[in-house]
């Protein structure tokens, strides 16, 4: 699967050891697109959702929440010997197998 580096965040754990919070979420495979529907009625009515949407940003709340695919707690020294090196908006393939989780930078 492929997933990108949605959000990157300090945190200290139980202990009070500074660590990181990195989050994770599904990258889509399929280019989303307009579908144009056949009847001229269809057409207007979704010209006037894509304005309304436009005008009233409360309709497109819904394709900017995102929900993570993982979510990794790592102290700084986890980090470290994880040996991926973590961006916002990077993506990577993740390959679970075996029970391990392996990352490849794309």
């Amino acid at each position: 699967m492929r997933v990108r580096v949605h959000r990157i965040e300090s945190y200290r754990d139980l202990e009070g050891n500074l660590g990181k919070r990195i989050e994770l979420v599904q990258e889509e495979s399929a280019p989303r697109f307009i579908i144009r529907p056949e009847s001229e009625e269809a057409r207007i009515v979704q010209d006037m959702l894509r304005v309304i949407q436009q005008q009233i940003p409360l309709f497109s709340i819904q394709s900017q929440i995102t929900m993570p695919k993982i979510i990794l707690f790592l102290t700084e020294r986890e980090y470290e010997e994880l040996g991926v090196n973590f961006d916002v908006n990077r993506v990577y393939e993740v390959e679970l197998s075996n029970q391990t989780i392996k990352f490849r930078e794309i």
